[in-house]
């Protein structure tokens, strides 16, 4: 089994302006390109929302045989304007703007088609393109699938409380009706609690726009600590992942997340499940584990049966944060597309 391919560098890399509204400073994208020029075109597109990219992920790719693209997401990373500055716009930060943002970004680099590799928040990302754009994808590997649909943002910020509802009264105190409307609140009125996780994130959304920059410092390590909290339980469970970014990266985090997921994503419920039929002959791997609890595994059963000629892998070991077996999953499937023709090369 291939352990992780060695440390590279980029080889080329920019910002690509992709435009914003009027009145408005022009969002610039950051890219990167690492691996053989002349490789297959593969685009990582990070989670989060709003986490980006790392060079970690250039690493689950044979730089021999890829041509590796990563991008920073509108907001995020060394994209400009930052989203942690509160004078950013995320009027301009939607689902749709991210997908125009890889149509550009792929005809700035003289693509035609390319492979798509992400996880979680990324797979959300990758399915709404490909679905939009299926004649400019050669294949699909997905680790920890969500489709952002209103019920698993539901799940993920009220649902899953019941594995930790310590965890969860702290963090629906922080993020409730009373706190966003009176950020120095120090305590929710029971009466005024709200349960549904779309709820807790348009509050989140609210208070991530308050005046008071302590506010925002607060409301984003509390979201950070119940994120840490659902990660805790898995079988490979790191200390604080979310907790520990440096702070700027931090508030961009949970003011993109808050939008997002506030929002739905800007996607009819389910409709990335009821369009997926628009992927039949694009070949795709779908990796999941099986202890995942802030992303279940049903969602990934539920697109491998609507996804002609995708393929389930579950991995037992692993929750969301992944697990060395799953990581050797993703290299597996990684290492098959780049093998000729992606089509003919499914793993067995």
């Amino acid at each position: 089994m291939s352990p992780l391919y060695p440390p590279i560098e980029p080889y080329a890399h920019g910002l690509l302006s992709v435009g914003g509204g009027e009145g408005v400073d022009p969002n610039q994208i950051y890219w990167e390109t690492c691996g053989n020029p002349s490789g297959r075109p593969v685009l990582v597109v990070h989670g989060g929302p709003g986490s980006g990219c790392s060079a970690g992920s250039r690493r689950y790719f044979d730089p021999a045989r890829y041509r590796i693209i990563l991008f920073d997401q509108r907001g995020c990373g060394r994209s400009t304007p930052h989203a942690a500055d509160p004078v950013t716009d995320l009027r301009h930060n939607t689902t749709d703007h991210l997908i125009s943002d890889m149509e550009l970004l792929r005809r700035h680099l003289g693509v035609d088609r390319w492979s798509l590799y992400g996880a979680s928040w990324g797979s959300t990302l990758i399915l709404a393109y490909a679905e939009r754009h299926p004649e400019r994808v050669s294949g699909i590997v997905i680790a920890g699938v969500t489709t952002t649909r209103r019920a698993e943002i539901d799940w993920l910020y009220g649902g899953v409380a019941r594995f930790l509802p310590q965890e969860w009264e702290r963090f629906r105190a922080a993020m409730g009706p009373t706190r966003a409307a009176h950020p120095g609140s120090a305590h929710l009125d029971p009466a005024l609690a709200v349960t549904r996780g779309r709820d807790l994130a348009a509050a989140c959304a609210r208070l991530m726009e308050h005046p008071d920059p302590e506010a925002r410092a607060f409301t984003a390590r509390e979201w950070c600590a119940w994120e840490d909290a659902v990660i805790s339980l898995e079988p490979n469970g790191r200390r604080n992942v979310y907790s520990d970014r440096a702070p700027a990266a931090r508030l961009a985090l949970v003011r993109i997340c808050a939008h997002y997921f506030a929002h739905g994503a800007w996607l009819e419920e389910g409709i990335l499940l009821r369009e997926a039929g628009r992927l039949a002959g694009i070949p795709g791997v779908l990796i999941h584990g099986r202890q995942d609890l802030g992303s279940p595994f049903a969602t990934a059963w539920e697109l491998a049966r609507a996804w002609p000629g995708a393929r389930l892998i579950p991995v037992t070991d692993s929750g969301h944060t992944g697990s060395e077996s799953l990581g050797k999953e993703i290299i597996r499937a990684l290492d098959d597309f780049a093998d000729g023709d992606a089509r003919g090369h499914l793993p067995s």
